[in-house]
């Protein structure tokens, strides 16, 4: 009966470690689906820049370097041309709050002052707007629909809604 005891406690020994073993790959399996499932939504989100309206940027307190999208409308008579030939300056408003934007870079034929656009960037430590990219849509009378909802939202009068773009 001595011989099969210490047979036994290695047997369950080895059955142990085969557990204990499994349990810690099991661990290892999740921990990396977690941190790939992480890392995949972060990706995501970096992708997926959110619309911003210049109230809202104001009311976030975004930081400067931060990547965003600005929507809005360029304000009339504000796009001014740079001595350098390639940059523009112009105001996106929301009927609220304007952000002045820098944009170097040929603009869309279809930009417009008074006409609803989208642009990528981030802000600069001096509240500009530094804009890599400038989205215009259709022609003057389109607007995102966005854009639209978010000027209506803070009570701006708009022309064309987003729906009238739909039956056209």
């Amino acid at each position: 009966m001595s011989t099969n005891a210490p047979h036994r406690s290695l047997g369950g020994h080895k059955a142990w470690n085969r557990k204990r073993r499994r349990f810690w790959l099991v661990i290892l399996c999740l921990t990396v689906l977690a941190l790939a499932a992480f890392l995949i939504l972060r990706a995501m989100d970096d992708a997926l820049l959110y619309f911003r309206l210049p109230s809202d940027v104001i009311e976030q307190n975004l930081t400067a370097g931060q990547a965003f999208r600005l929507g809005g409308l360029v304000e009339s008579g504000s796009l001014k041309k740079r001595d350098d030939g390639t940059s523009v300056t112009f105001m996106v408003t929301d009927g609220t709050t304007t952000l002045p934007v820098i944009y170097s870079g040929i603009l869309p034929d279809l930009f417009r002052e008074g006409q609803g656009i989208i642009a990528d960037g981030r802000l600069d430590d001096q509240g500009w707007f530094i804009a890599d990219q400038v989205l215009a849509k259709h022609d003057e009378n389109y607007m995102p629909k966005e854009v639209y909802e978010g000027l209506q939202e803070r009570g701006h009068p708009m022309g064309v809604s987003y729906s009238d773009e739909e039956g056209a």
